[in-house]
């Protein structure tokens, strides 16, 4: 008996690692005083559609992108009406037994703010990339 990964597994690690953020960022317990400022962050206006195309756009970089080769994203045609931007570049590249691992630098841009991040992936093939906790 086989076992086949879906081929979205990608997206599904992401929206998992980042679902805690993301429900961080709308909780309306945000508005207490010593959190207020991730009401204004990137992360805050990403809506479902956004995350979709910004993970297909994240496996290409992923998959295709040298180290130090920048990508631009744009939720253009995503329909959120706050336009959002972000640049991904690959740092680094190693190897782990049969694992491909890479860490990328994401710059999200929405409204005049932005955020840095540095996930790492690793993965085996162009569609099982599992971003690594740290």
């Amino acid at each position: 008996m086989s076992f086949e990964k879906p081929k979205n597994a990608l997206l599904t690690r992401c929206v998992r690692a980042m679902s805690p953020l993301l429900l961080l960022t709308g909780m309306t317990a945000a508005q207490a005083s010593n959190l207020n400022f991730l009401n204004d962050t990137p992360m805050s206006y990403i809506k479902k559609p956004d995350m979709d195309s910004i993970k297909v756009a994240l496996t290409d970089v992923l998959n295709t992108k040298k180290d130090g080769e920048t990508t631009q994203w744009t939720n253009k045609g995503t329909g959120n009406s706050v336009k959002i931007d972000a640049a991904m570049t690959p740092e680094s590249t190693s190897h782990e037994g049969s694992k491909t691992c890479r860490n990328v630098a994401v710059v999200l841009s929405a409204k005049g703010q932005s955020m840095n991040l540095h996930p790492r992936f690793c993965g085996t093939g162009k569609t099982d990339w599992a971003l690594q906790k740290r």
